[in-house]
C-alpha cells in the first residue's frame, strides 16, 4: 500500500485539500486499498488551520518513508515565502523520481522558490504572485488555467480546489476516468445525472 501524504501547516487553506482527502477516502470504502492518506506536519506537531480546525497529523514529515509515496500534496497557507523547506526539498527529489507533487495557492510559491517551476508548466494564483519568489524564472511556461499538470507536478490556483483534486484522481488514477468525470459533473453543475452515473458505478 502507497502513501499520499498530506502536508500540514498553521494557517493551511481549509477549503483546498476537502476534495482530495474525501476522495481517497470514498475510494478506500469501494475496497481500494492501493493508497493511505497519511498528514504529516514539519516535526509531527499539532496545527491550525486557517479556518481555526486543530489538526493533529499522523506523524513527522522527516520520518515520512519516501520510497513508499505516491504523492506529496502542499496546500495552501502562510509561510510558503520563506518557510517549509523540508518538504519543498522533498517536492523536489520526489519530482526528480517522477513521483506527483500537488501543490496549491501559496504552495506554488514555495515550488516557484526552489525552482521547481522553472521549466514545467503550471499556474498559480497569478504570475505577479510568483514573482515574490526571486528564485523563479519560469514565466515563459506560465498557463492561466484552472490546474496544470506538467510532468507530475499538479498545479492551481487557491480558487480551484475541484480541478486540483481531479487532476490528482487522474494522475494517481484514483478512480476509472468515469468516475472522475461523474463526480467532477456533480460538484460542478450539481445536475442528477452525475449522482446517478456515480451511484450506478461499479
Amino acid at each position: 500500500m502507497k502513501t499520499i501524504a498530506l502536508y500540514a501547516t498553521d494557517t493551511m487553506a481549509d477549503w483546498e485539500y476537502g476534495y482530495l482527502v474525501a476522495g481517497i477516502a470514498m475510494a478506500r470504502e469501494q475496497g481500494d486499498e492501493r493508497y493511505q492518506l497519511k498528514v504529516v506536519s514539519d516535526g509531527g506537531f499539532e496545527v491550525t488551520s486557517l479556518g481555526g480546525m486543530h489538526i493533529r497529523p499522523d506523524g513527522d514529515l522527516a520520518d515520512l518513508d519516501a520510497s513508499n509515496l505516491a504523492a506529496l500534496v502542499l496546500p495552501g497557507g502562510g509561510g510558503w515565502a520563506h518557510a517549509h523547506s523540508a518538504v519543498l526539498g522533498l517536492a523536489g527529489r520526489l519530482l526528480d523520481q517522477g513521483v506527483p507533487v500537488g501543490g496549491i495557492c501559496g504552495a506554488t510559491l514555495g515550488l516557484g522558490r526552489m525552482g521547481l517551476l522553472n521549466n514545467r508548466p503550471h499556474t498559480s494564483n497569478a504570475p505577479e504572485f510568483l514573482t515574490m519568489a526571486t528564485e523563479y524564472t519560469g514565466a515563459e511556461h506560465y498557463r492561466e488555467e484552472r490546474t496544470v499538470v506538467g510532468g507530475t507536478l499538479v498545479t492551481a490556483p487557491g480558487t480551484a480546489p475541484l480541478e486540483f483534486a481531479k487532476a490528482l484522481f487522474e494522475i494517481l488514477e484514483l478512480f476509472p476516468q468515469s468516475i472522475i468525470d461523474a463526480w467532477y459533473g456533480l460538484y460542478t453543475t450539481g445536475e442528477k445525472k452525475y449522482f446517478d452515473q456515480l451511484r450506478g458505478a461499479k
